[in-house]
This record gives C-alpha cells, sequence and structure tokens, in this order.
C-alpha cells in the first residue's frame, strides 16, 4: 500500500476518500438510515486497513460520545417533569409588535438549546408557536424559521447544546491533554446570537408569508376525507341526492366508488350499495359531523355495522419529514394503517386541493396528514417514528415539585463543571443518577429517551476525522488552503469556516466538525499558533447551517408545519450564513485572541 501514490495521495488516503464521498452521497440520494450508513464506512475503513481494530471503534469509547449519552437521560428528566412546559407557558406572553415577539421567541429557545436537545426543544415548541401566532395575528411562517434558528444558535453556547460542540472539545483533549470548559463557547454564541435575532427583525421581509398546512383542515375545499358505506346503513338503496349526501354543509361529494373500485358518476340520482367509498373536500368537522349523523365510518376496512366503530379515538395531525419511509408511497398500498392502528382521514399540501381520495395521495415531504388514532398512540415506535413526525403529543407532564428538583439537577451539573470541579462526564453521571433516584424520570423513559441513531453517528464522526487524520488527508488539505490563502491566520480561519458552514448545509454537523477539525488543527499549527481560536470559531460555524432545509434536523421539524418551500430557506439563510460567519470570525478573535505556539 505504501509504494501506490496518486496524485500526492497513498491508497489508504484514496481508499478514505472514495468512503468519505460514497457516503455523503447516500446520505443524500437516498433514504438509507444514517446510522448504518456510517457503520458501513467504518467497517469499510477497518476491513480494507486503514484504520486497525482500536482505531475504527475508537469512536464508541470517546468521552465525548458518552456524554451525548448520558445527557439524554439528563433531558428526560428534565421533559417528564415539565420544566420546558414552565418555560414555554411563562415567557412568551403577548408581545405588542413582531420584533418583540421574535425576541421574546428566539432567546428562551436558545437558553433552552444551550442545555437541551435542540431537537427537543423544537419539537415542544412548533404547536406552541402556531398557536401563539394566530393569536398575535402573525403567519406562522414568520416565526418558525427564527424558532429553528434559535435553537441552533443557542446550541453554540455551551459545549453540551450541539454536538460539534462535544465532537470538537473531545478530539481537542485527545491531542492536547486538556480539557475544554462547559462555557468556552458561550460568548461567542451569545454575541452571534444577538446578530441573529436583529438580522432576522432587519430581514423579516425575505421571511416567507405562507398559509400553513394546518389551515386547510379548517377551510373549505383543501383537503380530501375518504368515508365507507357499511352493510346495514340504513340509507342504502337511496340515491345520494335522497339520503342527503350529495349537498352537504361545508363540502361537496368530489369521488364515488363502488365495490368494484370503479369509479361512478357523481350525480344525484346514483344509488348508494353497501360497501361505497365516498371522497368528499371540505371542512373537516362538518364533515365529521355529518359522517356520525348518516353512519359513514373511514374508508380503511369494510365495516358491517356502527356498532364495529371504536368510538374512543381522536384526531391527531402528523407531518412528512425529509427522510420520512412514507414518501413517494400512497398509503392505500401499504401496510401502514394496519401495522400502526390508525387510519388515514385526510391530506393537505400547502393549502393545495387534492381532487383524490387520501389513500390515493402520493405523499410528498411537507405533506400533512390527519389521522385516526387511538387516544394513547405511542408516536415513538420504530414505524411511526421513521414515517411521520406527531407535533401534538398527549403525554403533558404535570408541573410541581420535580419540576424544581430536576432544573436544580441540570443547574447543579453546570455549575459544577464551569467552575472546573468535576469533569463534564462524570458532572453528567452524576445528574443522570440523581435525575432517576429523585424520579424525575423512570428507568424506561431513560432509555428510550437515549437516540441510538444519533450516538452511532457521532461515534462514527470521531472515526471519519481519524482517518482524515491519519492518510494525511487533513494535512494535504491544509497545506493547499495555506497556498490559497497565505499565511494570514485570519484569512485562513475564515476560509475554513466558510467551508465549514457550506459543507454543514449538506451533511451532519457533527460530521462535519470531525472532518474539519483535523484540517483546521493541521492549518493553525503549520502558521505557528495555537490551534484553540480556530477551533472554537470551527464550533461556530459548523453549526450555522441556515440556508436548506436538510441543514439541521430542527429545519426539517418546521418545514411541514410552516407550510415551506425549499427556496424560502435560501432566500434568508444564504445571508444569516455570511452575517453570522463575519460575527463569528470578529468575537472568537476579540475573546480569544491568537497566541504563537511556544
Amino acid at each position: 500500500m505504501e509504494s501506490f501514490m496518486f496524485l500526492g495521495f497513498g491508497l489508504d488516503a484514496w481508499i478514505t476518500i472514495v468512503t468519505v464521498l460514497g457516503m455523503f452521497t447516500i446520505l443524500l440520494c437516498t433514504k438509507w438510515r444514517s446510522d448504518v450508513v456510517f457503520l458501513g464506512a467504518i467497517g469499510v475503513l477497518f476491513v480494507t486497513g486503514v484504520l486497525d481494530a482500536k482505531e475504527a471503534f475508537s469512536g464508541f469509547s470517546s468521552t465525548s460520545v458518552i456524554t451525548v449519552g448520558v445527557l439524554f437521560v439528563v433531558v428526560a428528566g428534565l421533559t417528564h417533569t415539565g420544566v420546558l412546559q414552565w418555560i414555554v407557558k411563562n415567557l412568551l406572553g403577548t408581545p405588542n409588535s413582531y420584533s418583540k415577539a421574535v425576541t421574546r421567541l428566539m432567546l428562551p429557545v436558545a437558553v433552552l438549546s444551550s442545555f437541551l436537545s435542540n431537537t427537543t426543544v423544537v419539537a415542544l415548541f412548533v404547536d406552541i408557536v402556531k398557536m401563539w401566532s394566530k393569536k398575535l395575528g402573525v403567519s406562522p411562517s414568520k416565526l418558525l424559521i427564527p424558532l429553528s434558528y434559535a435553537s441552533g444558535m443557542g446550541g453554540v453556547c455551551t459545549l453540551i447544546g450541539t454536538p460539534p460542540n462535544l465532537i470538537i472539545s473531545g478530539l481537542y483533549e485527545e491531542k492536547t491533554g486538556e480539557a475544554m470548559n462547559i462555557l468556552t463557547t458561550t460568548v461567542p454564541g451569545l454575541f452571534c446570537l444577538g446578530v441573529g435575532v436583529l438580522s432576522i427583525i432587519a430581514m423579516r421581509r425575505l421571511l416567507p408569508d405562507r398559509k400553513t398546512p394546518d389551515s386547510a383542515f379548517e377551510s373549505t375545499g383543501e383537503y380530501t376525507v375518504e368515508l365507507r358505506v357499511p352493510s346495514d346503513n340504513p340509507h342504502i338503496g337511496e340515491t345520494i341526492g335522497e339520503a342527503g349526501l350529495f349537498h352537504i354543509k361545508g363540502g361537496s361529494l368530489i369521488s364515488l366508488y363502488h365495490f368494484d373500485n370503479v369509479s361512478s358518476p357523481v350525480i344525484e340520482d346514483e344509488p348508494i350499495m353497501g360497501g361505497d367509498h365516498l371522497v368528499y373536500a371540505g371542512q373537516i368537522d362538518e364533515i365529521i359531523d355529518m359522517a356520525d349523523s348518516h353512519q359513514l365510518v373511514s374508508a380503511d376496512h369494510h365495516i358491517f355495522s356502527m356498532s364495529e366503530v371504536d368510538m374512543s379515538r381522536k384526531l391527531r395531525t402528523a407531518h412528512v419529514d425529509f427522510g420520512s419511509s412514507l414518501i413517494g408511497k400512497a398509503i392505500g398500498t401499504t401496510s401502514f394503517e394496519r401495522d400502526n392502528d390508525v387510519i388515514l382521514a385526510a391530506v393537505a399540501r400547502r393549502g393545495e386541493r387534492i381532487n383524490k381520495a387520501p389513500r390515493e395521495v402520493v405523499l410528498q415531504v411537507g405533506d400533512t396528514l390527519l389521522l385516526v388514532c387511538p387516544k394513547h398512540l405511542n408516536v415513538d415506535t420504530p414505524s411511526l417514528k421513521g414515517a411521520l413526525h406527531f407535533f401534538d403529543s398527549d403525554d403533558v407532564p404535570n408541573i410541581g415539585s420535580g419540576t424544581i428538583v430536576s432544573a436544580l439537577i441540570m443547574l447543579a451539573m453546570v455549575v459544577l463543571s464551569a467552575f472546573g470541579i468535576m469533569p463534564l462526564l462524570q458532572c453528567a453521571f452524576l445528574a443522570a443518577a440523581a435525575m432517576l433516584i429523585c424520579r424525575c424520570c423512570n428507568m424506561e423513559q431513560a432509555m428510550r429517551a437515549i437516540n441510538w441513531e444519533i450516538l452511532m453517528v457521532f461515534a462514527g464522526s470521531a472515526v471519519l476525522g481519524l482517518a482524515i487524520q491519519k492518510t494525511g488527508i487533513a494535512e494535504w488539505l491544509a497545506n493547499g488552503i495555506l497556498d490559497v490563502c497565505g499565511t494570514n491566520p485570519i484569512v485562513v480561519m475564515t476560509a475554513v469556516c466558510l467551508v465549514g458552514t457550506f459543507v454543514t448545509e449538506f451533511i451532519s454537523n457533527t460530521a462535519a466538525g470531525a472532518m474539519f477539525f483535523p484540517i483546521m488543527y493541521e492549518a493553525a499549527e503549520k502558521m505557528g499558533y495555537e490551534p484553540f481560536p480556530f477551533l472554537v470559531a470551527l464550533m461556530v460555524s459548523v453549526s450555522s447551517s441556515f440556508a436548506t432545509p436538510i441543514g439541521s434536523p430542527t429545519h426539517m421539524l418546521v418545514y411541514g408545519p410552516g407550510g415551506y418551500r425549499f427556496s424560502d430557506f435560501m432566500r434568508i439563510g444564504l445571508l444569516m450564513n455570511l452575517i453570522i460567519l463575519a460575527a463569528n470570525i470578529l468575537i472568537v478573535n476579540i475573546v480569544y485572541p491568537l497566541t504563537r505556539l511556544q
């Protein structure tokens, strides 16, 4: 292997380059699980001998990966005791202007995201913001992008706020033996957050004014509902007109299918038969009332009597996210309803009327589904979690003494780590144990809160960074950057951060952090500077993805509920990327002045 050289790289380096490019191509172009893709990449590097066994699986024993896993338990305690709900209830208020609304929203979200999973925070706030926006008379699309941006900028403010911070700080500790303080990025993060809030207010005209998909369930002609006639229905034998099923309040009959699944003319004189499918477009509440009064049922399967209908069910909305297993499929061609005990009642697509039966609609990213579900549906099952995202959770914790206890546990963890009394990993273990002992969450809730897919991606990212460094790719890229940018440290820092910001729009920010760590570290050392401030700037840049909805999981969470289009993020996001990059470089060099290596 050592004798093979091509364009300055040995065989090991080329295997690494092909593996990394192949992995990112698969993540962008397929629906494969990200943890499986990362595990496959590790396997390739190990089997080909690029990394030995210890190196290939070092990510799974990394302190930063273990810290993330333990913090999931801490977050479970905070969530199940209602800390987040208490904050939402008491901080938003009723501002009298858009500027004040954005500020009242973004600051609490940023603070929460500094210590909790930003995905958890955004998922909690989405429904709250939608209701709040109606109260304020503002389109939710004007507030949901700022919500997602705030969670990303807030996560930068502490080492535990976002995975790239943990992985970069962990790699730095392995390199130097020096641990970063949990508040290392606090001042740069807060400065960039302030700049971000002011930028959103100044550029609010670039935020789209979209009609949310959920509003399609409140207005006429913007969704469809499919119903079936039970075999004992009293209207069988009558015509549609005689039964009062042709002209209905708040909607209209758009399609009729008899038992042979052949569409029949939609005319008042068409006779009604048992098993008929009736497809209506209109107002959801009016059609449901009509279905009850005329003894019609949801068209998931043939029902012979109204007594067979489960009246304990409820309506819930869910959104089709990027990567959903339902994209490109019609619910009627899958076993989704049967497997999850749900019934598709209606589909909305950014306010557009869909003139098809809901179960025949080929689903797209951003579609909103109205589902008839059991009252206590477990939305965390793999089949549901990989297909849809529900926001209207039934699991609303009671706020009480546990709320105070869990908040104090979290505060103690941060204080002990910030003042260097104990390393972060030990503090996290103590906090997780305290959450369980004080019954802020039980063992089942704690284990369910651990996101193994994220941990696998985290571990895989660390291994990829190691391979990039070991094979000389990082050194080659660092030399290339120095050749192009010269030896001015500010220019080099800006160049690497700019590329990092662009790359993280398309790949995991964790992977971007691991990939750019060795490049930034090598570049700083080659110029003769201490790498620390360069790495702080890198932490901010790889978490600053504003221009595409696939740049962050939180963007994906608001994409469907906000009724956004892909270009909506780009209009304001490209400017935000440049503004935050400039703010990042400025503040890092003020707080952490560049120093020469001894």
